[in-house]
């Protein structure tokens, strides 16, 4: 009955967070403990060092969707490889992953990235429909990308749902490398399949590619100074997040100019807006857990479920399909603290790495993100492009199919994923 009252309150339009506390307290209350633990839960989250990477990341990302860095990226793509067929797309979809990686919210780059992209690739023969889906899927990918906010939440939650698994930020960064570099190439290998017979593009450009790659000069080192230091372990996360929000503000802000210093607090608070929603989800979220713990929810969960489903792939198989369905409507931070804490110890019990999990669940997720009928991108590609949302639907399927495809490949094979964190 509690949970028909809680579906109910979501569906008319109860913020998130208020509807898990409901839940929480009522746990709390029913086995006669103290509702002040629930606000305690606020205080668990100060004693997490990993989350200082939040708002330091996300200040970071928002900076460079207001600079101009998008566009010198785009100049330099169609210099450097607008003559080489299909270059133009491979490059764009390496940029979505990139953007998306730093803001941690692939509505930016759609919004930001793809409307630059999607004129370029019309100007270099694209058909429109390709450009449009490939910009509306591509602008997913990055999830899975060091310092992706979502790595470092799930993270966070696996901590806490099972502390006795050594589960590190550190792991999920490198083990995201493999499976995202597959789906790049997966999409990629089909962008340059169907633009084969597309003469290559002679790019009547201003600038050089010389020129080009020397407006990007001090972006271009951060990805590589940022990841380079947390795989070969220079930097710890909270360490990579100040080089990165210092590095960012000082070549936006005082080298560049092209951030103005008095419109710095409307930046930050746009960022903080984002990371104080995704923190009050999370404390209300691990109070929820704690009392689902305690009341044995997952282990009666596994109880359920576990005479309908008799191996490890069907059990994955479910998850992805449930998965998919949240990525659909959820945001990808309501769905790692709704689903995360109930999935992580049932997934345990079928013998899941909670690595390996971890990378399903935002593979999945992300593909929600432009999963047909009310994926969260497939409406801002149709608002912001100006096209009818079946027209955005159709275009998307052919990149849909694919990433589906490649998302079996992760689940079926653990090893794309652990095998960077088991060597390093």
């Amino acid at each position: 009955m509690m949970l028909l009252i809680l579906l109910v309150l979501a569906l008319i339009g109860m913020p998130l967070f208020a509807v898990i506390a409901i839940g929480a307290m009522r746990g709390y209350h029913a086995a006669d403990l103290d509702l002040t633990l629930v606000a305690m839960e606020f205080q668990r989250i100060g004693d997490l060092p990993v989350l200082v990477a939040l708002p330091l990341f996300t200040f970071a990302g928002v900076l460079v969707a207001h600079s101009k860095t998008p566009e010198r990226l785009v100049d330099f793509t169609r210099a450097a490889f607008g003559w080489l067929p299909g270059g133009l797309a491979i490059l764009a979809l390496m940029m979505f992953a990139l953007m998306t990686a730093f803001t941690g919210a692939s509505g930016i780059t759609v919004v930001a990235l793809g409307s630059l992209m999607l004129p370029a690739l019309i100007q270099a023969g694209y058909q429109r429909r390709f450009a449009l889906g490939m910009v509306t899927t591509g602008s997913s990918l990055g999830v899975l990308f060091a310092p992706s906010l979502p790595l470092i939440l799930y993270a966070v939650l696996a901590q806490q749902v099972a502390p006795g698994h050594g589960i590190s930020v550190d792991d999920l960064f490198l083990a995201g490398i493999l499976p995202g570099v597959l789906m790049l190439v997966v999409l990629a290998a089909y962008a340059m399949w169907m633009q084969r017979n597309l003469a290559p593009q002679v790019v009547a450009n201003k600038v050089s590619p010389l020129a080009s790659l020397k407006a990007i000069g001090w972006e271009l080192p951060l990805p590589f100074v940022v990841l380079g230091g947390i795989y070969g372990g220079w930097l710890l996360v909270t360490e990579a997040a100040v080089v990165t929000a210092a590095w960012v503000l000082i070549t936006l802000a005082l080298i560049r100019r092209e951030i103005a210093w008095s419109r710095l607090p409307g930046i930050i608070s746009e960022a903080m807006v984002l990371v104080g929603a995704i923190m009050v989800i999370l404390g209300m979220s691990l109070a929820s857990t704690n009392i689902m713990i305690d009341a044995g929810v997952p282990q009666r969960l596994f109880e359920a479920v576990s005479p309908w489903i008799d191996s490890r792939i069907v059990f994955l198989l479910l998850v992805n399909v449930l998965l998919l369905v949240a990525g659909m409507l959820l945001d990808i931070f309501s769905a790692l603290v709704i689903l995360a804490p109930l999935i992580i110890p049932v997934a345990l019990a079928f013998g899941v790495d909670p690595v390996h999990l971890g990378i399903i669940f935002l593979a999945n997720l992300q593909i929600g993100y432009c999963t047909p009928p009310v994926g969260i991108n497939l409406f801002l590609a149709s608002h912001r492009f100006g096209d009818d949302i079946l027209k955005v639907y159709r275009a998307t399927l052919p990149f849909l199919g694919l990433l589906l495809i490649a998302l079996l490949i992760i689940t079926w094979w653990p090893a794309l994923s652990l095998w960077l964190p088991g060597r390093l």
